[in-house]
Parts: C-alpha cells; sequence; structure tokens
C-alpha cells in the first residue's frame, strides 16, 4: 500500500528547498509548480501543495491552516540510528525548521521538529533490546 500525506503550503519553492535540504527525494514525475512530492521511504510520500492547490481538491478550503495554525497531526517515522536522527534534526534547523524536544527513553531516542509551514516530524530510533534493560 503506498501513503501519501498532502500539506497545504504557503510556498511550494520554500517548502521544495526545505525538504531537499533534508536529503529527502524530490519525485519530479509527480511534481509541478504547484505540488512537491517527497518520497520519505518505498511507498510513502508527502505532498507539499500550494494552499489553491490544496482547497480545490474536495471543498476543503476550511481545512487549511496557516503556519502559525497548531499541528493537527504528527508525522513519526524510524531512523537506522541516534546519529541519524541527529542527522536529519540538524538538517531540518540549518534550513529553517524549528526543532522541538528530545525524548530519550529506554527504548527509543525521539526528536521533533516543524518545518516552515508548522508541519510536526518526530524521526526515532528504537534501540536494541540489549538497552532496555536500564
Amino acid at each position: 500500500m503506498s501513503i501519501f500525506i498532502t500539506c497545504p503550503v504557503e510556498s511550494v519553492q520554500r517548502s521544495t528547498d526545505f525538504y531537499t535540504a533534508l536529503g529527502w527525494t524530490l519525485n519530479a514525475d509527480m511534481s509541478d509548480h504547484n505540488v512537491s512530492c517527497f518520497a520519505i521511504a518505498p511507498e510513502q510520500y508527502v505532498m507539499l501543495g500550494s494552499r489553491e492547490m490544496y482547497a480545490s481538491v474536495g471543498g476543503a478550503e476550511e481545512l487549511i491552516g496557516a503556519p502559525d495554525t497548531p499541528s493537527k497531526v504528527t508525522v513519526s517515522f524510524d531512523l537506522s540510528s541516534r546519529e541519524a536522527v541527529d542527522d536529519l534534526i540538524e538538517r531540518a534547523a540549518a534550513a529553517g525548521g524549528r526543532v522541538g524536544d528530545t525524548d530519550d527513553y529506554p527504548f527509543m531516542y525521539q526528536r521533533q521538529f516543524d518545518d516552515p509551514d508548522g508541519y510536526h516530524y518526530s524521526p526515532f530510533w528504537m534501540k536494541p533490546e540489549t538497552d532496555q534493560t536500564a
């Protein structure tokens, strides 16, 4: 099953620049001046569309937020190591993202960031079972 997370954004170009700086892969075949499609994992995508494009699909005008609107969804995903989580957070901060909390549980290491439009991401690394005895 493919999953597409579609988000209205203030500027498609600004969002494209931000997600490119994260190191995510732009799918040029599914992108144009109104939308950028980034592969975040096999068969998993985030679609960043202009507010006008987003509103034109399914009568969603009343669902469009703004950068200062609290996030209604957190996109969480696992990465291969603690260093990979930290590296992504550093890239997000350098690209203009807002970095949030760090949680270091006995079983999981997790950090937070928001993109320039306020979308909230929570990359994490699940610690090996040997570390869970703490």
